[in-house]
C-alpha cells in the first residue's frame, strides 16, 4: 500500500472528513481487479438458478412460489447470518485468508448443487452456498477500504459491485449454453444421470476453487491506516467468531440471554415466540413453510446477534444499530435491492415462458444486457455519489434515491409491452438505474463506523439487502404470481407479469426510508467518535 501516515493521529480527536489522506497505489488497483473477479464468480454461483428456473421447476415439479424460495431465502438467510459472524472474523483476523476460504467453499457447494435430485437436496446446497459467500462482501469491503482514501472508497466499492452484474448477466449465457450443449450431447440424461441443469451447476463451480488459490497471495494491508486509526490485530480472533456464532444459533441465543439476565431471557423469549406465531401465520395464509421458517429464524436470529452485540461490544451496537442513518440507509437500500434482485431472478423465467423467447438468445441479449447495464449503472453510481459528497455530506443519498425512483417508469413499460425490443431496452434502463445506489449506500454505512467495526457494519447492511431485499424479492413475485395464476391441465400456471409489476409497491416506502437518511446523515458521520467513546470506546 503507497502512502505512509504522517505519525499517529491523535486518538482523541474527532476525524476530520476533509483531512488529507495517504494515496490508493498501483497494488491497490490490483487487489481490486481480483476481488472483482472473485465477486464475478459470486454472482455466477449465485444468479445461475435464475436460467435453469424453468428446467429445474418442470423436473422437480415446483411451483413459481417454490422458485421464488430458493432464489432467495433458502440462500439470503443463511447468507446473512453466517455473515454476520464471519463479518466481526473479517474485522478480527486475515481477510485474505477468510475470503480463500469463503471462495472454495461456496464454490464446492455450487458444484454439489449439480448431484441434487429433489428440492430439500437443492434447499441444502443453496444454504451452503450462502454460508461460504457470506465471507466475500465482509472481507472485501473491510479490504477495499484499507486500501483507498475515504475521498475514492464509493469509486473503488462501486467497481467492486460491478462484479455483481458481469457475475449475474454471465451465469445467464454460461447456463444457458452448457443446458443446451448437454442436453443435445446427452438427450436421455448424461454421466450419472445428470441433466443439463445438473452439469452447469457443476461446470460453473469447479473454477473457484482455483481462484481461491490466487486470492490467497494477496498482501493483506494495514487495518485502520488510510484514515489515520491504525487498529491492532484481535488477539483471540476464533474465540470471538466462536461466541458471535453461539448468538444465532438456538438454543444457545436462550443461553446467551440467560447470561445477561432474567429481563434479558424474557425479551429474548417473547421476540421469539411473537416472531414464531408470526410465521406460522404467514405459513397458514400461502401453504409456503420453507419460505417462513427460514424467515422467522433469520429474524429471530438476527434479534438474539443484535441484543448480545450491544452487552458485550456497545460502541459497535451504537454506531450500527443505535444509529438512525445507518438503519435508514440499510433498509431504504434493501428495498432497491428486493426489486433489483427479483428481477435478476425473473426477467430470464419471464422471457421463456410469457414472450416465448428461446432460452439461448434470452440468455444471451439478457446476460449482456444485465452486465452492461449494471455495470454503467454502478460505475456511474459511484462516481456521481463521490462527487456529490464532496459538496454535501448526505450527497450519497441522493444516488440512493435515484436508484428507488428510477426504475419505476421502465418496470412499468417493460414488464407490460409485448414488443422483445421494447422489453429489453426498458429491463436495460431499469437495471442500469438500479444499479446507481449500490456504491452510494455501501460506502455510506462504511463512513458510519469506526474501522475496527467494518467488517460488522457489512454484515448488518447485508441484512438489509438480504433479510430484507433478496429473501423477499424473488419470493414475493413468485408467490404473488402464483395467487395469480391459473390451473391449466391440472397443474398451475403463474402470472410473471403480475408479479414483476408488484415490485411498484416498494418504492414509497424506501423512498421515506432514505429521506430520513438523507436529513441525518451529516450529523451522525459527525459525530461518529464522540458517540463511540460515549458507549466505552476508548479513541
Amino acid at each position: 500500500m503507497s502512502g505512509t501516515v504522517e505519525g499517529e493521529r491523535n486518538k482523541s480527536a474527532p476525524i476530520e472528513r476533509d483531512a488529507p489522506s495517504p494515496e490508493a497505489s498501483s497494488y491497490s488497483w490490483y487487489v481490486l481487479m481480483v476481488l472483482v473477479v472473485v465477486y464475478i464468480l459470486n454472482f455466477i454461483d449465485r444468479q445461475i438458478l435464475s436460467i435453469l428456473a424453468v428446467d429445474i421447476k418442470a423436473d422437480l415439479g415446483l411451483t413459481d412460489a417454490d422458485m421464488g424460495f430458493l432464489g432467495g431465502a433458502a440462500f439470503a438467510v443463511f447468507y446473512a447470518l453466517f455473515g454476520i459472524p464471519l463479518g466481526r472474523l473479517a474485522d478480527n483476523w486475515s481477510r485474505v485468508k477468510l475470503l480463500s476460504i469463503g471462495l472454495a467453499l461456496w464454490s464446492i457447494m455450487t458444484a454439489l448443487s449439480g448431484f441434487t435430485r429433489n428440492q430439500a437436496e437443492l434447499t441444502m446446497a443453496r444454504m451452503g452456498v450462502g454460508v461460504g459467500e457470506a465471507t466475500a462482501s465482509p472481507t472485501a469491503y473491510s479490504l477495499i477500504s484499507d486500501y483507498f482514501p475515504k475521498r475514492q472508497r464509493a469509486t473503488a466499492l462501486a467497481i467492486y459491485s460491478s462484479g455483481l452484474y458481469i457475475g449475474g448477466g454471465v451465469s445467464l449465457f454460461l447456463g444457458a449454453l452448457i443446458v443446451q450443449s448437454w442436453n443435445a450431447a446427452y438427450p436421455q440424461g448424461g454421466p450419472l444421470g445428470l441433466s443439463g441443469w445438473h452439469a452447469a451447476f457443476v461446470a460453473v463451480g469447479v473454477p473457484g476453487v482455483l481462484v481461491g488459490l490466487w486470492v490467497a497471495s494477496l498482501r493483506e494491508p494495514l487495518r485502520g491506516a488510510m484514515d489515520g486509526l491504525v487498529t491492532p490485530a484481535h488477539p483471540t480472533p476464533f474465540r470471538t467468531f466462536a461466541q458471535d456464532l453461539s448468538m444465532i444459533v438456538p438454543p444457545f441465543t436462550l443461553w446467551g440471554a440467560y447470561q445477561r439476565g432474567p429481563a434479558a431471557l424474557v425479551i429474548n423469549l417473547a421476540t421469539g415466540g411473537a416472531i414464531a406465531a408470526f410465521a406460522y401465520m404467514m405459513i397458514q395464509l400461502t401453504g409456503n413453510f420453507p419460505q417462513w421458517s427460514a424467515v422467522g429464524f433469520g429474524f429471530y436470529a438476527v434479534f438474539s446477534w443484535a441484543s448480545s452485540l450491544r452487552a458485550k461490544d456497545p460502541a459497535t451496537f451504537r454506531l450500527i444499530w443505535g444509529t438512525p442513518a445507518f438503519i435508514c440507509t440499510t433498509i431504504g437500500y434493501g428495498l432497491v435491492a428486493l426489486a433489483a434482485y427479483a428481477l435478476t431472478f425473473w426477467s430470464a423465467p419471464y422471457a421463456e415462458t410469457v414472450l416465448g423467447l428461446p432460452k439461448k438468445e434470452l440468455a444471451f441479449i439478457l446476460g449482456a444486457n444485465g452486465a452492461l447495464s449494471g455495470f454503467l449503472g454502478v460505475i456511474i453510481g459511484g462516481r456521481v455519489a463521490d462527487a456529490l459528497r464532496t459538496k454535501n455530506p448526505a450527497g450519497r443519498i441522493l444516488v440512493v434515491i435515484m436508484g428507488v425512483v428510477g426504475p419505476i417508469i421502465p418496470i412499468g413499460i417493460g414488464y407490460t409491452t409485448d414488443n422483445v425490443i421494447l422489453f429489453y431496452a426498458m429491463n436495460f434502463v431499469a437495471v442500469m438505474l438500479g444499479a446507481t445506489a449500490l456504491g452510494a449506500a455501501a460506502a455510506t454505512t462504511q463512513d458510519l463506523v469506526l474501522p475496527r467495526m467494518r467488517g460488522t457494519a457489512t454484515a448488518a447492511f447485508f441484512l438489509g439487502t438480504t433479510l430484507v431485499g433478496l429473501s423477499f424479492g424473488p419470493y414475493i413475485v413468485g408467490q404473488i404470481s402464483d395467487l395469480a395464476g391459473t390451473m391449466v391441465d391440472g397443474k398451475l400456471v403463474g402470472d410473471l407479469r403480475v408479479g414483476i409489476l408488484s415490485l411498484i409497491a416498494v418504492a414509497p416506502v424506501a423512498l421515506a426510508l432514505l429521506i430520513a437518511a438523507y436529513r441525518t446523515v451529516p450529523t451522525a458521520e459527525r459525530t461518529i467518535v464522540e458517540r463511540a467513546r460515549d458507549a466505552g470506546e476508548p479513541v
